[in-house]
This record gives structure tokens, sequence and C-alpha cells, in this order.
């Protein structure tokens, strides 16, 4: 199984009633392979996994393993803020035929590093799944240092890190922590393209959502170490990444996808859709100048 390259971080849509639209998450998921994407995230934080029930995740995720028929890897989020609830979703994502668990650093109980290292040597243990682990220190108020990453390399279950840490500092530490069994994912759409030329396998991106053609091209021009081309995509990017960061994720994708016909901008909440606005009206202009580009990727 080769996880590397563009993966995106699947949104989840919701149709009028608030259920699942699965009509319109099988044209996203045709969209991404279509564009390109070489393994699908569903489930993460992207996909709203916290609004979803027992039932609903394994509607969402079977639906992707049938739609996506072995093309590119599936990967499920499955991290909780208990190691026995993040255990018992990761079985439940093997048992659908997921390819690869995505675990979140447990979030809001903030953990020490010897607590973050027992619990994903658990997940390893016991869910049956490849783990990658998910450092996303914004959301979930905790940062798994390199340091525990580097102990926790050693279990031939962890196969790889989503980083989404963007500074200079981090880049580079995860860079060196990269081996044939251990991937560097960038998690950070606005630095997966310096993190994929300091050696970062591939990106888990938002962004990809709206962009997938656009997003390989970046992803292939930076893993080869076309630093030139590289450039001239992520300046093109730019507009449009920023435009996403006008309002928490999924929000403001959400949005995106509706311009774009992929199913309605609806949310669960606490979250809202984003306002008719100069936000709303700067992220569908972004869209429209990236068209000619996507046309030609």
């Amino acid at each position: 199984m080769n996880i590397s390259g563009s993966i995106c971080a699947l949104a989840t849509p919701f149709g009028e009633n608030g259920g699942l639209d699965l009509e319109a998450f099988g044209r996203l998921i045709d969209q991404q392979l279509a564009g390109g994407t070489q393994a699908v995230v569903v489930a993460g934080s992207t996909g709203e996994s916290h609004f979803l029930d027992h039932h609903e995740f394994d509607r969402l995720l079977e639906f992707a393993v049938k739609r996506v028929a072995g093309r590119v890897p599936v990967i499920a989020g499955t991290g909780e803020a208990g190691t026995a609830k993040t255990i018992a979703m990761t079985q439940r994502a093997k048992d659908i035929g997921a390819d690869a668990a995505l675990v979140v650093v447990p979030f809001y109980v903030r953990p020490t590093q010897e607590g973050i290292r027992q619990h994903f040597l658990a997940v390893a243990d016991e869910g049956g799944l490849p783990v990658i682990l998910y450092n996303v220190p914004p959301r979930t108020g905790c940062d798994i240092l390199p340091a525990t990453t580097a102990l926790l390399r050693d279990h031939p279950n962890i196969i790889g890190i989503k980083e989404a840490c963007g500074d200079a500092e981090r880049l580079a530490a995860t860079a060196e922590l990269v081996r044939e069994d251990f991937v560097y994912l960038s998690g950070d759409d606005g630095t997966a393209h310096l993190a994929m030329l300091a050696g970062a396998a591939g990106t888990i991106s938002v962004v990809a959502n709206l962009v997938p053609d656009v997003f390989r091209e970046l992803c292939d021009a930076a893993r080869s170490g076309d630093a030139v081309r590289t450039q001239s995509l992520a300046g093109r990017l730019e507009p449009l990444i920023d435009a996403l960061n006008c309002a928490p994720n999924p929000i403001p994708v959400k949005a995106g996808l509706a311009a774009l016909g992929l199913g309605l901008a609806s949310l669960r909440l606490p979250l809202v859709e984003l306002e008719a606005g100069p936000a709303l009206s700067r992220l569908r202009e972004t869209l429209a100048a990236l068209a000619p580009l996507a046309s030609a990727a």
C-alpha cells in the first residue's frame, strides 16, 4: 500500500433534511479520482467526523470503499479522545474495508507525551489497521513532539504522520523522521509545497476537494524536486487557500463545493454556513480564477 502524493480529506455532504447526501458524496469521489487524487480520507475533521453517529460513519465509509473500488487507498478517520473508543472505531473501519486509519492526537483531554505514546501503541496493537498519526495542535490542544513520534515509528503498524504544524522548525524536524516504512504527510495546505520539497511524501489536503487536478500537479512538482514549477503552482493556489481561511474548516470548503455543484453548503451545528458577503464572494472569485489552470492540468 502506497499512501503518498495528493490525498484529499473529503468533506461529508448533507442533504436538505440534514442526513447524508450519498449521491453528492459519490460525485465528489468521482471528481477526485478523475482529478488524480491518490488517496482519500473519509470521516476526518474536514468530513465532520464528530457529528456522525456510528451508523452514518459505517454508511459513509462503506459507500466510499465501494465507490473507490480499490483504485486508491481509503483512509478512515477513527481518532477519539479516549483510547478504547479509538480502538473500537478503528476496528469498525477495518471490518468495513478501510485500508488505513488516520488517528488524531487525543483532543481536549491534553495527555502527556507518555500518554500519547501509550495511546497510539494501543491503537496500533489492537485496532487492526495501519495507523497514520495526526498532529493538529490548534484543534486538539495537544502537540505530539517529534521525539515522541520518533519512538512510535518503530511500531510496524504505525506507518506515518500527518503533521499540520506549518512552522519551518517542525517541517525540518518531521522530515528527519522519514524512512522507508514511515512517511511524512503534510496537513497544512499553505505550507504543503515546502514540506514536500523538504521530503514529505505527500499532503492530506482540504483545498483538494475543490481543485484536485491542480493540487495533484503541485504534489507531483514538489515531490519531483521541481522548485520553480512548485512555486508557480503554489502561487496560483495561494489566493484560494487564503480564502478558505476565512472561517473554520470545513465551513468555507463546503461553500466552495456548493459553488461547484458538488452538494449543498449544509453543515451540522454548531457549525453554520458561510454567510453571503465579501468572504463568500472572494471564495467564488478565486475558484473561478483557477478554472483555466484546472482545465489545463
